[in-house]
C-alpha cells in the first residue's frame, strides 16, 4: 500500500472535559495545600493513567468512606455521591472536598425536585456505575434504573401523569433516545428532563466521531475500560460506519494486526483522558507510516468550571 494513502483523522473535541479537568486539579490542589496523604473515594475520574499518576504523588484511593481514618481529608470523585455518603463522612468527622461535576450535580437536583413533587423517576443509565448510584441515592424510593430494553418492561409507576425520565451524563445519545421511545410507548405521559442530562462533552465527542467514522477503516479510542463515555465512543464509531474500532489505554496496547489493510485511522479520546496519551498514540502511528494527520473539528469547547468551594475558601485563607 503506498504510504501516501495512509492518514489519521483526529477528532476534535476529544479528551478532557471541564468536569474532569476540575476534579483532577482539585486533587492536585489538595495535595499542594494539605500534603499527602489525600484520600479519594473511588477513582477521581475513570482513567488508569490519571489514577496511577496521582497514586504516585500520595493519593490513596478507597472504595468506601469507612476506609478513611477519622478526621482525615477525603475528596469525592467527579461522578458524585449520594446523601448517605455525605452523612457517613460527617459522622466520621472527615474533612471533605466535593469534586462532583457540576453537570452531575444538576441531575441530582432534578431528582430532588421531582421526588419532592412525588414523581416516579426513571433513571436511564448503566447498572453499577458510580454516577448512577449517587444520583439514585438522592431519592432511592422514587428512582427506578432503566439500563436495558428488558428493564423497560419491569418499570412500575403509580400515576401515569407523574413520571419523568432523567439520565446518566455519559450515555450514547442515540441509544438513550431509543430507550426513551420504548418507555414512552408504555407511558405516553412520560415527561422529559428540564434540560439535557447527557452532558455537552459526551455529546460533542460522539458528534465528532460520527463526522469521521464512515471514512475510517479503524477508529482508535484512547480511554479506560471502566470509562462509560469512552466505551460509548467505540460503539458510536461502529454504528456510524467505521470498519473496526478499539479502546486502548496506551499506544503500546494497539495490536499491529489491527492495522493490516488499513489506510485511514480515526483517533479520539474519552472525556477523562489527558492529551499526552493521544500524542503518544499519534507518535506510535507516525512511526508506522501514519504521519499525515488531519483534525476533524465539529465544535470548539470553551466551558470551564470553578474549583470546589472548599478549595477556593482554603486558597483565600
Amino acid at each position: 500500500m503506498p504510504a501516501g494513502g495512509k492518514r489519521v483523522l483526529l477528532a476534535k473535541p476529544r479528551g478532557y472535559c471541564a468536569g474532569v479537568d476540575r476534579a483532577v486539579i482539585a486533587v492536585e490542589k489538595a495535595l499542594e495545600l494539605y500534603g499527602a496523604p489525600v484520600y479519594v473515594r473511588k477513582e477521581i475520574v475513570h482513567n488508569r493513567h490519571v489514577v496511577e499518576t496521582l497514586r504516585d504523588r500520595g493519593v490513596i484511593f478507597v472504595d468506601e468512606t469507612s476506609e478513611v481514618p477519622e478526621g482525615e481529608l477525603v475528596v469525592f470523585s467527579a461522578h458524585g455521591v449520594s446523601p448517605a455518603v455525605h452523612a457517613e463522612a460527617a459522622e466520621r468527622n472527615l474533612r471533605t472536598i466535593d469534586a462532583t461535576c457540576p453537570l452531575v450535580t444538576k441531575v441530582h437536583k432534578e431528582v430532588n425536585r421531582f421526588a419532592k413533587d412525588d414523581y416516579d423517576i426513571l433513571l436511564i443509565g448503566h447498572e453499577g456505575h458510580e454516577e448512577v448510584e449517587g444520583t439514585a441515592g438522592e431519592a432511592p424510593d422514587k428512582v427506578q434504573l432503566v439500563d436495558t430494553a428488558e428493564d423497560v418492561d419491569k418499570v412500575e409507576i403509580r400515576d401515569p401523569s407523574k413520571v419523568i425520565w432523567l439520565s446518566q451524563t455519559t450515555l450514547s445519545v442515540d441509544e438513550t433516545m431509543e430507550r426513551v421511545d420504548q418507555l414512552r410507548d408504555r407511558f405516553p405521559g412520560l415527561a422529559d428532563p428540564p434540560s439535557d442530562d447527557i452532558c455537552y462533552a459526551t455529546t460533542n465527542r460522539q458528534v465528532a466521531v460520527k463526522a469521521m467514522a464512515a471514512e475510517c477503516d479503524l477508529v482508535l479510542v484512547v480511554g479506560s475500560t471502566n470509562s462509560s463515555n469512552s466505551k460509548r465512543l467505540v460503539e458510536v464509531a461502529l454504528k456510524a460506519g467505521a470498519r473496526a474500532s478499539h479502546l486502548v489505554d496506551f499506544a503500546h496496547e494497539v495490536d499491529e494486526a489491527w492495522l493490516e489493510g488499513v489506510e485511514t485511522v480515526g483517533v479520539t479520546s474519552g472525556a477523562s483522558v489527558p492529551e499526552v496519551l493521544v500524542m503518544d498514540l499519534l507518535a506510535w502511528l507516525a512511526e508506522r507510516g501514519w504521519g499525515n494527520v488531519d483534525e476533524v473539528t465539529t465544535a470548539n469547547e470553551k466551558i470551564a468550571f470553578a474549583l470546589p468551594h472548599e478549595l477556593r475558601k482554603a486558597a483565600k485563607a
